[in-house]
C-alpha cells in the first residue's frame, strides 16, 4: 500500500480516529498493530506470515537474552536470533542471485522450469524485509550488550524487555511492524522506541512537525520524484546510447535529484505520520547534497542505516582502532555489505565497494570536513568557491555511483559511462533536459540555505532579522510547495527504496 494511494488515506483516517477515542486509549498499540498488518498485507497477504515469523524470532530470542541467567546461554540465544534473521533475509533476498551464480559456475545452460531450483530463482522479494530484519538484529544485539535500559539522569530505568512474555511480544510486534517506517525506514532502535510506548493524547501532538513533515515529504515524492521519473526513464538501454553526453548528464543529474526526493520524501512522510500518533522517529536525511566529502555524505544520507552499519559492523570489526590497513579493510567490508544490503545484484556490491574505496582514499589523504571559521575571518567569495568545488566533487562522485542503481547490469553501467565521455558530438535534447532541470530545481533550492558558506551568512543575519520574518519565509515556501503538489503531482509510483 502506497502512502500516496486513496486506500492508505482511508486506512490512516480510520486508524487515527479509533486511536484517539478516549475509551480505546488502552488499545492504542493494538490498533496500530492491526493497521500495520493491514498495511503490509494489502498487496500480498501471504507475506504477512513472514513478518509474523520475524516478530516471533526477535521477540522470543530478545526475551531469552534478557532473562537467561547464564552468559553462555544468552550468547547462544543471541546467535540464534541473529542467524535466523540473516537466514530469512538471505533466503528471500539473495537465494535467486546465489542460485543463478551456482548455475553459471557449473554451466547449467537450461534454466529449470520446476522444482527447488526454479522456486529459489523466483522467490518473491518481501517489501521492507531489509529494514525490519536490521531492526530485529539491533533489538537482539542491544539486549545482549545490556543496552535494554534507558538512562534517565543518574537513574537506570527498568529494562524495556517486559518480564511478561506476552506483553513483550506485543511490544515487539509494534516495534517491528509500525507502519510509517515499516517499508523503507528510518531503521529504528529499540532503546529509543520501546520507551515511547505509553498512552498518547491528541492535545500532545506536535502539529507543526506533522504538517511540515507531511507537506515537504509529499512534495518531494509526488511533485519532484514522480515527475522526474517520466524523464529519467530514458536512462535505459539502448536509449542512452543515442542521447549523447549533455542529455545523459542532465538525466543523471535528474536521477540524483529523484532518488533523494523519493527516499527523503518517504522518510519525512514517515516522521510526520509517526508524530501524528505521538511517536518520534529519527531524522534520516540532513541535506546530503551539500556534503564536502564522501565521509560527510554518509553522515547525512540515510543516517539510520549509516549508524546501523557503524554500530553493528564497523565498530565490532575494530573500526579505526587497529591500524590504518585494518581501517581500510573494515571500510571496504562494511560498504560492500551495505551495497549488497540494497539489492541482490552485483552492481550493488560494486556500488558499495566504489564508496568504500572513496572513503578509504579520503582517509589515506587526510581529507576531513573543513573547520568552520567565522565568515568575518575570511573572504566570503573565496570560501564560497572552495565549498562549491568540494561539494561539486562529492556530488559528482555520488552521482556516478547512482548509475549502478539505475542500470543494475554492470556491463550497461560501464557502457553508459563510456557514452558519457564520448558522446559530445550528439546534439542535446532540450525537450528532455529542460523539464529535468525544472523539476530538479526544488531540490537545489531545498539544499541551498544549508550550503556551508551561505548557512554562515544566514546565521549572521538571523540576529538582525526578526524571528517572525524567517518563519514567514518558511511558511510561504510551504504554501508554494502545497500549491504545486495539488496542481502538478506526477503519476503515482512505488518508492524507489521499496525494492531494497
Amino acid at each position: 500500500m502506497l502512502f500516496t494511494s486513496s486506500e492508505f488515506f482511508i486506512l490512516f483516517c480510520t486508524t487515527f480516529i479509533l486511536y484517539y477515542i478516549p475509551f480505546l486509549r488502552r488499545s492504542q498499540i493494538s490498533i496500530l498493530i492491526s493497521a500495520s498488518f493491514v498495511f503490509y498485507a494489502w498487496s500480498m497477504p501471504a507475506l504477512l506470515l513472514l513478518l509474523l515469523l520475524s516478530i516471533l524470532i526477535n521477540g522470543v530470542t530478545s526475551y531469552q537474552v534478557a532473562y537467561t541467567a547464564k552468559q553462555h546461554e544468552r550468547l547462544i540465544w543471541a546467535t540464534l536470533g541473529v542467524a535466523a534473521n540473516l537466514a530469512l533475509l538471505g533466503l528471500f533476498k539473495y537465494a535467486g542471485l546465489l542460485t543463478s551464480l551456482f548455475l553459471d559456475i557449473f554451466r547449467v545452460v537450461e534454466t529449470p522450469t520446476e522444482g527447488m531450483v526454479y522456486m529459489l530463482l523466483h522467490l518473491p522479494l518481501p517489501i521492507g524485509i531489509s529494514f525490519y530484519t536490521f531492526e530485529g538484529i539491533s533489538l537482539v544485539m542491544d539486549v545482549l550488550r545490556g543496552r535494554n535500559r534507558v538512562i534517565d539522569g543518574d537513574a537506570a530505568q527498568p529494562s524495556y524487555v517486559d518480564r511478561n512474555l506476552a506483553r513483550h511480544m506485543a511490544k515487539t510486534s509494534f516495534f517491528i511492524s509500525f507502519f510509517p517506517q515499516l517499508i523503507a525506514g528510518p531503521v529504528i532502535r529499540a532503546n529509543s522506541f520501546y520507551p515511547q510506548m505509553a498512552p498518547k493524547y491528541l492535545h500532545e501532538v506536535d502539529w507543526n512537525l506533522v504538517f511540515r513533515s507531511l507537506v515537504v515529504g509529499y512534495f518531494l515524492k509526488m511533485f519532484v520524484a514522480d515527475n522526474l521519473k517520466d524523464y529519467t526513464f530514458w536512462l535505459h538501454y539502448p536509449t542512452y546510447q543515442s542521447m549523447g553526453t549533455l542529455t545523459n548528464l542532465a538525466l543523471l543529474f535528474g536521477y540524483s535529484m529523484q532518488i533523494f526526493a523519493d527516499f527523503a520524501g518517504y522518510s519525512l512522510i514517515a516522521i510526520g505520520l509517526a508524530a501524528s500518533f505521538g511517536y518520534t522517529l529519527m531524522q534520516n536525511f540532513n541535506f546530503p547534497y551539500i556534503s564536502r566529502s564522501i565521509t560527510e555524505f554518509w553522515r547525512r544520507w540515510h543516517i539510520s542505516l549509516s549508524a546501523w552499519l557503524r554500530d553493528y559492523l564497523y565498530i565490532p570489526l575494530g573500526g579505526n582502532k587497529k591500524g590504518k590497513a585494518r581501517t581500510y579493510v573494515n571500510l571496504m567490508i562494511v560498504m560492500a555489505l551495505g551495497g549488497i544490503w540494497h539489492g541482490a545484484a552485483w552492481s550493488y556490491a560494486v556500488w558499495g565497494v566504489f564508496h568504500g574505496v572513496g572513503l578509504a582514499v579520503e582517509r589515506f589523504l587526510g581529507v576531513r570536513e573543513r573547520i568552520v571559521v567565522s565568515a568575518a575571518q575570511r573572504p566570503f567569495w573565496r570560501s564560497l568557491l572552495v565549498d562549491s568545488l568540494r561539494v561539486g566533487a562529492t556530488f559528482t562522485f555520488v552521482s556516478v555511483g547512482w548509475v549502478l542503481f539505475k542500470l543494475t547490469d554492470f556491463r550497461l553501467a560501464l557502457d553508459f559511462l563510456y557514452i558519457l565521455f564520448t558522446g559530445f558530438d550528439v546534439r542535446p535534447s532540450l525537450s528532455r533536459i529542460v523539464p529535468v532541470l525544472l523539476f530538479s530545481l526544488p531540490v537545489v533550492l531545498y539544499h541551498l540555505p544549508h550550503f556551508p558558506t551561505i548557512r554562515e551568512r544566514i546565521a549572521q543575519h538571523q540576529t538582525t532579522w526578526p524571528a517572525f520574518a524567517w518563519r514567514t519565509v518558511q511558511d510561504v515556501a510551504l504554501g508554494v510547495m502545497l500549491a504545486l503538489l495539488l496542481l502538478n503531482a506526477g503519476s503515482s509510483q512505488a518508492f524507489i527504496y521499496f525494492q531494497f
